[in-house]
């Protein structure tokens, strides 16, 4: 029966989380002698060595307090670095809407049947192309209308005129000739241009957008007809805040800092455009309601892959010179804000806070906090604490930052 007992209780055992056991122990040791082994583990840490252990040996005290409050986490050699001084490229990311440089409606100008269409969706014409023609038949009947009209004024006005020479009328029927000569020949104009607004033509060179009507149609006059897209430039619109644009005003203005500004165009499945674009045009007024003014890039479109209502985002690179760097790996927070453990001559670890100004992949651009020459734990941040004395191993900032993977801690 001891013996079914025993096992029991080992199969209790095994059910039961670590934390426990000490437990288990006092109660097992009244009964089988299991407290031998603990009165010597609790001697062996009574003998003044934990005293010993405290701060006096850094990183390792560190790892050894932290194993005996129960910690299974094993000791990493701690790694320190340098801040680093240079030049650091940032990008900025703005969603943008893409359009052509002309995109305009095709219109019938007259009213009419559609007698024939020209083109196909998704055509690409050149200026003067035919697009579509409307049944002219009205039109020419007025036309040849109006012509009538003008011989028989032409014939009054070179008989008023032979009159006038006999002395037979006076100058101002002759005038009155020449009027009447005048308006049939406006006439004239006025129908040839209307025969003529029959036959839609391409304005200019572009891509031919979906047909809205189909051979035989009634249509009247401004009815659209198409779209047409000049994509030959395309025109990226993005809204700036007010703060960024400041910065950017400064560039741009600056003629000899040009090359520090540069815009990419990033397309919708995240790879980039191989054409560079320029800042065409700013809009002369903030929107009051988001904080942001209209920027307008202007990048050039020779494949024609780029179309009218695309959506993308606009990247701005802009050379930031003599920035002091960290990689973000080497930073914790507490309440919001950013610290680093700094290491004085001494091998004296001591906490302190670190002002960001911008951030980029691994790495962390600040506005203070550190100086370029001081030494930061880089690895092992969680193994030391304010006032520890450490033992280390020292790598160099452009070793670090060539290997960057991680986030901060």
């Amino acid at each position: 029966m001891k013996t079914i007992a025993v096992l029991l209780v080992v199969a209790v055992l095994a059910t039961v989380s670590v934390p426990y056991l000490g437990g288990w122990q006092e109660i097992l040791g009244s009964t089988f002698g299991v407290g031998a082994h603990k009165e010597v583990a609790a001697d062996h840490h009574s003998d003044g060595h934990g005293d010993e252990n405290a701060h006096s040996n850094g990183h390792v005290a560190t790892a050894e307090a932290h194993h005996a409050a129960g910690g299974h986490h094993a000791v990493h050699k701690i790694v320190v670095t340098s801040p680093v001084k240079k030049n650091v490229v940032l990008t900025q990311k703005y969603v943008c809407q893409i359009r052509s440089c002309r995109h305009i409606d095709i219109r019938a100008l007259e009213r009419g049947y559609l007698q024939e269409i020209a083109v196909r969706e998704g055509q690409f014409v050149k200026q003067g192309d035919i697009l579509f023609k409307v049944v002219p038949t009205l039109y020419e009947a007025r036309l040849a209308a109006d012509l009538a009209e003008q011989q028989l004024a032409q014939v009054e006005y070179d008989n008023t005129q032979k009159l006038m020479q006999q002395n037979i009328v006076s100058e101002q029927e002759l005038k009155l000739a020449q009027a009447r000569l005048a308006k049939a020949e406006a006439n004239v104009k006025l129908a040839r241009a209307e025969v003529d607004f029959t036959i839609m033509r391409a304005p200019f060179d572009g891509i031919v957008d979906r047909l809205h009507e189909q051979i035989g149609s009634l249509i009247e006059e401004g009815c659209e007809l198409t779209t047409l897209s000049d994509n030959s430039v395309m025109w990226v619109y993005f809204n700036v805040p007010e703060v960024r644009y400041l910065e950017l005003a400064k560039v741009m203005k600056n003629l000899d800092q040009q090359h520090h500004f540069d815009v990419k165009l990033q397309l919708a499945n995240h790879t980039l455009f191989p054409h560079q674009g320029k800042i065409g045009a700013i809009e002369a007024d903030f929107n009051n309601e988001t904080g942001n003014i209209a920027f307008r890039a202007d990048i050039p479109n020779p494949e024609g892959v780029l179309r009218h209502g695309q959506t993308g985002n606009i990247l701005i690179d802009q050379v930031q010179e003599n920035c002091i760097v960290i990689p973000q790996r080497a930073t914790y927070e507490i309440l919001a804000k950013k610290y680093v453990f700094v290491v004085d001559e001494n091998h004296v670890v001591h906490q302190r806070e670190i002002v960001i100004l911008n951030e980029k992949d691994d790495i962390y651009i600040l506005e203070s906090g550190v100086i370029e020459n001081d030494h930061i734990v880089y690895e092992g941040i969680r193994q030391v604490r304010d006032g520890d004395k450490i033992k280390f191993e020292y790598r160099e900032p452009e070793q670090i930052l060539s290997n960057l993977k991680y986030h901060a801690e």
